[in-house]
């Protein structure tokens, strides 16, 4: 991966969550004030999508994406749950690896390709038990981040 997927200040090695909406509600704490959203705004965007289908890719990975009204910028956070919860995943597998993306209402597409080549990453057994096996954040920006 070339250019950073997501900033270090984004990046959560330890995050507890009891359930898929607990989970939620948590990404939507964590990034809104930092980029001038608010929490209720990117909660409801995210259950609106998974009332679209659920956005477990499989394999302990979610990747929840929405666009989000009054977002400037395409944002990301990656999360690594201490312990896994129930997610409607495709595979029926609890998840432990979350990379939420949301998007400005307005944006153009790039936010698809992001999801693609984060999809794509996620699919590598190798690259989640690298992630599974991180020490800490840093580690976690390593793997996350490596060009």
């Amino acid at each position: 991966m070339n250019d950073v997927l997501v900033s270090p200040t984004f990046i959560d090695a330890s995050v507890s969550a009891t359930s898929k909406r607990h989970l939620l509600l948590s990404l939507a704490q964590r990034v809104a004030a930092p980029y001038g959203v608010e929490e209720r705004d990117v909660l409801e965007a995210l259950q609106a999508r998974e009332q679209e289908g659920s956005t477990g890719a499989g394999n302990g990975v979610a990747i929840p994406h929405a666009k989000i009204a009054g977002l400037q910028r395409t944002v990301t956070y990656f999360a690594r749950l201490d312990e896994p919860v129930d997610y409607d995943s495709l595979d029926d597998q609890p998840v432990d690896l979350i990379f939420l993306i949301l998007a400005p209402e307005s944006s153009n597409g790039d936010h698809l390709k992001l999801l693609a080549r984060v999809s794509r990453a996620f699919k590598e057994a190798a690259f989640r038990d690298r992630l599974r096996g991180a020490e800490d954040a840093s580690a976690l920006d390593v793997l996350l981040n490596a060009d």
